[in-house]
Formats: structure tokens, C-alpha cells, sequence
């Protein structure tokens, strides 16, 4: 005897969380700590729910994801902007928290998001700390150019600002590094990046800690994870400008920047860029597509296991 799907929504606020058991079933409010999680595993185990479809909310949903993981409830993390857009086509423009999480049940129940592995506490940490780098980084670069037009009574200040940014940043790098050789998986899947040549400990470590699905998913599928993959703008007669869009910005990033070095100091890159140029490509797009052809590269080495070989590439 087959049971019903039964799609939950539940949004998530800093003290509230608010479920739908269903698109159009009932509904349940709790407080967003310890108390309320554990009332919520409860009524999912007493329905066998199909699947849970939260949003990303910058941090306040990841005890209510870690609980459910534990409790083996399968557990989507949908971006917000796709769901808002899904909410937009379906002619829902009112904004509540239970309208919220009737749209995220709905979501789950037409879209069927792909289940993706939950970051595990080692990554997450990983992940904030390199949050932290740039946050930290972008205060250096903001206090630097304040400097420049600073009145001399507060050049002082800034300076001292300055040198306590760069301080807490080497704090973060030792911080990071020690994490990483804490396990002897991230540790070789680091060497294995840096192998690369214009692929450096920052950028192998946000891969690390923001990419974790490299290896596992097609070179197509990843390309589209991350971004870096073009999309057709096209109607009717009208040829569109290909353009990329969405994806994992902070990786997009960082694989963007690890092109520019390529270009300079991997001869596989560097060739494979001015073939583009010498096409026609605008400088940008061309170094958009050596970010692409490094994301496929590294995707390849991640499943085999194997270092960088300049002949393989």
C-alpha cells in the first residue's frame, strides 16, 4: 500500500520556526532553539515525510538542517532567490512566514530539488573562517584607501586599525591551515589542487570548504553549480549575448582570479586563452572560459585522485 508524498516547507527565523506539512496541510509554529527543533523531529517522525525544504538563511538554519541530518529526514537547502522567483510565477506576492513555508512545501512538491550531502561540522567551520578572511580583508583594502585622504590627525588610527586587521588575518590563515591538517582527506585533496599550477592556498582551500561536491557530479553539472557555465539568451532571430550567472559566486571568484594567474604561469591556460583571443574573444569572456576549463580539470583530478599532469590537461 503506497503512502502519499508529503512535501514540508519550513521557514526559518532567528527565533521562529514556522512549518507547513504540505502545500495546503496544517501548519505548526515553534521557537527557533532546542525545545522547538526536537517538536518538529517529533511530528515529522509521526508523518513520514517525504522531504524537508528549507531556505538558506545566512547561519539560522543550520541547527534545525544538523537535527534533521542526524534524524535521517532527507533535507533540501533552497536558494532564496530561486524560491522567491518560483513564489513570483506562481502568483503568490504576498510575504508571510507561513505563506513562506507553504511556498517552500510547494516548491519541493513541483520542483524536486536534487539532495545534495549537508556540510559536515569540519566544513562548516572551514567555510566561516574563510568568511571571516574576506570580511577581514575587505576592512584592510576599505581602511587602506580611507588612509589616502585621511586627515594627518587620523592616519594614526587607521594605521594601528590596519596593522590589527593584518594581525587577526594571520590568526585566520594559522587557523585555517591547522584545521585542514587535521584530516588526512583534506590534506591530500589540498596537495592535489595546489598541484595546479595558479591554484594557491586560499583558493584551494575555499574549494575545499565551498565546493564540496567536486568529483562527484558531471563537468557539465558542476559548471553550472558553480557559474561559470554560459547561458543562452536567445528568442526567436535575436542571438543573445552569452552570459554567466548564478552559481557559487565566491568560487566563481576565486577560479576567475586563479585564471588570471594561469595566463601567466600555466602554459596549458595560457595557451588555451590566447586560442580564444586570437578568435575574437573579449579579454573577459576569455578568461571566463580558462575559469571553466580549470573548474573541468580540477573536477577530473578530485575523481581520480591524480596530480596535475600538464599532458593530461
Amino acid at each position: 500500500m503506497s503512502t502519499e508524498a508529503l512535501w514540508v516547507g519550513i521557514d526559518v527565523a532567528k527565533a521562529q520556526l514556522d512549518v507547513a506539512f504540505g502545500a495546503a496541510g496544517d501548519t505548526l509554529s515553534v521557537t527557533n532553539d532546542e525545545a522547538g527543533i526536537q517538536s518538529v523531529l517529533e511530528e515529522l517522525r509521526s508523518r513520514s515525510c517525504t522531504m524537508v525544504v528549507v531556505e538558506a538563511t545566512g547561519g539560522f538554519e543550520v541547527a534545525l538542517v544538523s537535527n534533521l541530518v542526524a534524524s535521517s529526514i532527507p533535507v533540501v537547502v533552497a536558494n532564496p532567490r530561486q524560491v522567491r522567483q518560483f513564489a513570483r510565477a506562481t502568483g503568490q506576492l504576498a510575504k508571510t512566514d507561513l505563506l513562506d513555508a507553504r511556498i517552500l512545501a510547494l516548491f519541493g512538491e513541483r520542483i524536486r530539488p536534487e539532495l545534495r550531502p549537508i556540510p559536515d561540522g569540519a566544513t562548516r567551520l572551514l567555510d566561516a573562517l574563510l568568511t571571516r578572511r574576506r570580511q577581514i580583508t575587505t576592512m584592510i583594502v576599505a581602511e587602506g584607501n580611507r588612509a589616502g585622504f585621511a586627515p594627518p590627525a587620523l592616519q594614526k588610527s587607521i594605521q594601528k586599525h590596519i596593522l590589527w586587521l593584518q594581525r587577526e588575518l594571520e590568526k585566520i590563515d594559522t587557523e585555517m591551515n591547522g584545521t585542514i591538517q587535521s584530516s588526512p582527506v583534506w590534506r591530500a585533496r589540498d596537495a592535489l589542487y595546489r598541484s595546479v599550477p595558479g591554484i594557491g592556498p586560499v583558493i584551494s582551500r575555499t574549494i575545499l570548504a565551498e565546493l564540496p561536491e567536486l568529483g562527484t557530479l558531471t563537468h557539465k553539472q558542476m559548471a553550472a553549480l558553480v557559474g561559470v557555465a554560459p547561458i543562452a539568451r536567445d528568442s526567436g532571430t535575436m542571438k543573445g549575448k552569452r552570459m554567466v550567472f548564478g552559481g557559487r559566486a565566491s568560487v566563481r571568484s576565486v577560479l576567475y582570479l586563479a585564471a588570471v594567474v594561469g595566463v601567466r604561469h600555466n602554459h596549458v591556460i595560457r595557451e588555451f586563452y590566447h586560442r580564444l583571443r586570437a578568435r575574437g574573444k573579449p579579454a573577459k569572456s576569455a578568461l571566463i572560459a580558462c575559469a571553466h576549463k580549470l573548474l573541468t580539470i580540477l573536477n577530473a583530478m578530485a575523481r581520480t585522485g591524480e596530480p596535475w599532469r600538464a599532458q593530461n590537461a
